[in-house]
């Protein structure tokens, strides 16, 4: 065989060899990649297996999620509060014996939450929610407040079809639905007894809703018919003058909606009617006329409610916790409150509120005429807050209040200061 063919073949082989080498070598490749995928496959499967066997479940194996704030305060008063960590109105009396000023620190605004969400039940979503604290108890000295015991604040049951939804448990009132913004002011919210309705109560609620962008809803309520207990009975959980009247306090709401979700902005105006057994044959009536807003443009938001009734103190301080004056008349009201919050993003917010409750003086009077030296007349509150939120769930801030509250005498103003520090979970 010629000399160049020989060379030419030897050539082919050669180029042959290499050709199978090198796909042998992308195959072994593609072949050590596939491992480390399975690999990585099988640890990630592992991992979840291990997450699935650590969350948390029901019995009933229905998803349930935990969450809450450990929240520590600091604070400071320049006189003396019907409450020292978390005041709602100025005492009538001063101490003229010691300091009135104080400082102090607690632990009792700390909040947890369980919700469980089971799915779909007779074609509606079904969900569950407990929210507890740990301002329960009646601080009769420093250590109950420091020691005190778990407390209800809200839970509900609740099944939401596209255009109604059910409500059984314990909430806000259906006239009063909007919470002010504060760290500070939890275990009593921000404004209680100086416009802001916030009593919990049992209830079973309905809420019809319409339309889809702009929505209008009305809804309608019974409520535990609760009221100041009677002094002259012990322990407190026997009946008060509400629940003697036979009857559950009714309430009703329309509103209409806008947005969604943090940014859903709301009007609404609503109704309260509550009998009272102030005699053994007959009853009186703890009524309202309510309004409430909250708008939402961009990073800032404009809250607030008012109202305008007589005997409201079951709902949560209303007539600044007075129902009944000195010759059985109801006391008669008005007030409400308004915030500005700002939240630029994430890690700053802050703003500042105001709220009033202012009420009717004659409603206090004697049979002489004369005006009881303890009858909270008025009270105004001014506040302002601020948040950081650094990352982690971790949240620190402060948060001043300027109290005005209006004796038969005159005048007391204070000063609350409250700084604190928290972890969110």
């Amino acid at each position: 065989m010629p000399t160049p063919i020989r060379l030419g073949l030897a050539v082919v082989l050669c180029g042959t060899v290499v050709a199978r080498l090198h796909a042998q070598s992308a195959q072994d490749s593609v072949l050590q990649r596939l491992e480390k995928a399975e690999e990585a496959i099988e640890q990630l499967q592992r991992q979840l297996a291990e997450q699935a066997q650590s969350k948390v479940q029901s019995r009933l194996q229905n998803p349930v999620e935990i969450s809450g704030l450990i929240l520590f305060d600091a604070f400071y008063d320049d006189a003396r509060f019907n409450n020292a960590d978390v005041p709602q109105w100025v005492a009538a009396s001063q101490d003229t014996t010691l300091p009135n000023r104080r400082i102090g620190g607690a632990l009792r605004q700390t909040r947890i939450g369980v919700t469980v969400r089971p799915g779909r039940v007779i074609g509606a979503d079904l969900s569950g929610d407990l929210q507890m604290d740990f301002f329960g108890g009646d601080a009769q000295d420093a250590y109950d407040r420091l020691l005190s015991p778990p407390r209800i604040r809200t839970v509900d049951v609740r099944l939401a079809w596209p255009h109604v939804s059910v409500l059984v448990g314990q909430e806000k009132p259906l006239v009063s639905p909007q919470i002010p913004v504060s760290f500070a002011a939890s275990g009593y919210p921000e404004f209680g007894g100086a416009g802001n309705l916030w009593a919990w109560i049992p209830q079973a609620r309905v809420t019809f809703e319409s339309g889809s962008g702009m929505r209008f809803g009305i809804q309608g309520a019974a409520l535990d018919p609760i009221q100041e207990s009677d002094a002259n009975l012990s322990p407190s959980s026997q009946l008060d003058i509400g629940e003697r009247s036979g009857r559950p306090a009714v309430e009703g709401r329309l509103y209409v909606a806008w947005g969604s979700e943090d940014n859903q902005s709301v009007v609404g105006v609503g109704g309260h009617r509550d009998w009272l057994a102030t005699t053994r044959t007959g009853t009186d009536a703890s009524e309202a006329l309510t309004a409430d807003f909250h708008i939402v443009v961009g990073a800032v938001s404009l809250t607030g409610e008012a109202f305008t009734g007589q005997a409201l103190g079951g709902l949560g301080d209303g007539g600044i916790g007075q129902d009944i004056g000195p010759q059985g008349q109801l006391i008669h009201t008005k007030g409400g409150w308004v915030q500005l919050d700002v939240r630029p993003g994430f890690v700053w917010e802050f703003g500042a509120g105001y709220g009033r409750d202012d009420p009717d003086d004659a409603d206090f009077r004697t049979a002489s005429g004369s005006l009881p030296a303890g009858a909270r007349l008025e009270n105004v509150v001014y506040e302002g807050h601020v948040h950081w939120r650094p990352g982690g769930g971790l949240l620190i801030g402060g948060e001043f209040r300027r109290f005005q509250t209006t004796f038969a005498p005159g005048t007391r103003s204070a000063n609350h200061v409250n700084l604190f520090a928290g972890v969110f979970f």
